[in-house]
């Protein structure tokens, strides 16, 4: 990002002093979406207004509990350099520990002094590790993925993984790595897959390893929600909790869309809000985490399949205009966007040795553990568990470690607990999970003693990554849109990618700067996909292991892009 735009304000727009604005939902999209409206905007936060229907704020990004209790973490976020709006927004907002330093100053520091790398990305039951130096990836493979790169968004629509690829590329070590990664499906849209290859190709060098890969000091809401709920609200910002909002009025004529009201419930008691064209309205749609349920030691989480009050403004919002886009296209499919995690709270346990002999990291060093994801190859339910950096969580004594683990598969029957990984208590999920680190006997029964498990079931998890065409997402601000605007994980934005942080808080920025028509630009996309070294290094990697002259994958690179008559 250039400094002119880091430094650069706008001038204050024209009668803002007289707007207010309505949020609905308290995710990341909704909280950057504020603070844009107050660094950027000029609004006044005493009339902004965020609408919550629970009792906490924070949307995806969790984290909650005490040792005695157990910590739940439903997910984790793995983050880069180049998340440019991100960045942009935490450049401003000071940390949780230290005000004198921003969050993007410690997210900075702790991986400038702790860089991730993967102590061992893949293993197979009973603790094997599995080495995985290369892509595993044959020539019919490597011509497929340049295909998908050259194609058009268009021409491939709705296809899935495994309508586009070879069988055999699901069988790849780069598919395990790159699923596992990023909880892909075979199901899953291809376009999205398109869209994560270019998006992220300079770190495609580093998968095997998860190099380049940021991760913040703490959980995500310690990290970055609380130091933001805390910002908005020393600027007046009003947080409204236990508090649905239901429907909009919108006035739809051939040019324009006007939200005239604002249907809700606090507390039981139906409400109404009655607003001008001046007013914004900003409403997150959909959500990978509605209806997410929790289990405990002894019990397995309940799966819920109703439609969510979320999803339910989003189908009836959609009814009024097909510019709102479709949302049964997301929410219909639960056995398809549905996942299982969960977190592992363990006090004074035998876990850290098990950890050290597997990672040669000591888990109480402050420092990065399995550094990202540990994936159990042989695993029935496709599982992978994470030791992040200790502590966790701003509150975890030093005697505790918090693991978090999930299975892409929860309707397989485990390996060692003759059970679907959904119907398993917190204990069976650790057993499971210890039986593939290679524990066993008297020492699987001292961990699981010393330890808190809580499952956690999420229907719509990966909803934001099943096939979809154009118009099944809106765009932030739909044509003709006065005064409203979507956010969050299913919006239309050109090239970027969901399920990640990056693509909410862009969503939040081009919401506030189009409502406002602000003179300012919004921060660029990291264009790693024009850059003739990262393709080069690229294809280098898609062709690790081969024993091949350098000079190759320049002309590779040049034939296979249709390139070669432009040099």
């Amino acid at each position: 990002m250039s400094v002119y735009q880091r430094e650069y304000n706008p001038k204050k727009p024209k009668g803002i002093e007289n707007k207010k604005a309505y949020l609905v939902g308290s995710g990341i999209a909704s909280l950057a979406a504020a603070f844009y409206l107050i660094r950027d905007g000029h609004m006044d936060g005493k009339n902004i207004t965020i609408f919550e229907r629970k009792d906490i704020n924070g949307g995806a990004l969790d984290g909650i509990g005490d040792p005695e209790n157990g910590y739940i973490i439903r997910g984790g976020r793995e983050m880069e350099e180049h998340y440019e709006c991100t960045w942009d927004m935490f450049a401003d907002i000071p940390s949780l520990e230290d005000p004198n330093k921003t969050v993007l100053d410690e997210m900075k520091e702790i991986n400038d002094w702790d860089p991730n790398v993967s102590a061992q990305r893949v293993i197979k039951s009973g603790g094997e590790r599995v080495p995985v130096k290369t892509l595993g990836l044959e020539e019919k493979h490597i011509k497929q993925l340049t295909k998908l790169f050259l194609m058009k968004e268009e021409d491939l629509g709705a296809m899935t993984v495994e309508e586009f690829f070879d069988p055999s590329f699901l069988e790849t070590d780069m598919w395990l790595l790159w699923r596992s990664m990023f909880a892909f499906q075979n199901w899953h849209s291809v376009l999205e897959m398109k869209r994560y290859m270019e998006r992220f190709i300079h770190l495609l060098p580093g998968m095997t390893e998860l190099r380049d890969i940021l991760f913040s000091k703490y959980n995500q809401y310690d990290s970055f929600v609380i130091p933001l709920i805390r910002w908005l609200k020393e600027h007046g910002v009003n947080f409204v909790n236990n508090t649905q909002v239901i429907d909009l009025d919108i006035d739809i004529t051939e040019n324009e869309k006007v939200v005239t009201g604002i249907h809700l419930i606090q507390n039981g008691e139906k409400k109404y809000i009655k607003t001008t064209r001046d007013d914004l309205v900003f409403v997150i749609n959909g959500s990978m985490t509605e209806n997410s349920t929790l289990g405990s030691m002894d019990k397995a989480p309940e799966l819920n399949t109703e439609l969510g009050p979320v999803w339910n403004l989003w189908k009836n919002i959609a009814a009024k205009d097909p510019a709102f886009g479709r949302p049964e296209v997301f929410y219909e499919n639960i056995d398809k966007t549905k996942w299982e995690s969960f977190t592992m709270t363990f006090k004074d346990s035998k876990i850290a040795d098990v950890l050290r002999d597997l990672t040669g990291r000591d888990p109480y060093s402050g420092r990065v553990v399995t550094g990202g994801i540990v994936t159990i190859k042989d695993s029935n339910w496709l599982m992978s568990v994470t030791c992040s950096r200790q502590p966790h969580f701003a509150n975890q004594p030093d005697n505790v470690l918090v693991l978090w683990a999930y299975g892409l598969f929860p309707d397989n029957e485990g390996n060692y607990i003759k059970k679907k990984m959904s119907e398993c208590t917190g204990e069976e999920l650790l057993r499971e999970l210890l039986y593939h680190l290679g524990v066993e006997g008297e020492l699987m029964e001292e961990i699981v003693d010393s330890a808190i498990v809580i499952p956690a079931m999420m229907p719509h998890i990966t909803s934001q990554f099943m096939p979809r065409v154009k118009g099944d997402r809106p765009e932030v601000v739909p044509e003709g849109s006065v005064n409203l605007a979507f956010l969050g994980q299913f919006v239309e934005i050109e090239n970027d990618c969901v399920f990640t942080v990056e693509y909410s808080v862009r969503s939040a920025i081009i919401a506030v700067y189009k409502l406002l028509n602000l003179d300012k630009k919004v921060p660029e996309i990291y264009p790693s996909k024009y850059d003739i070294r990262h393709v080069i290094n690229a294809t280098k990697t898609l062709y690790s292991g081969k024993p091949l002259p350098a000079e190759f994958f320049v002309k590779k690179l040049l034939k296979d892009t249709s390139l070669e008559g432009l040099m």
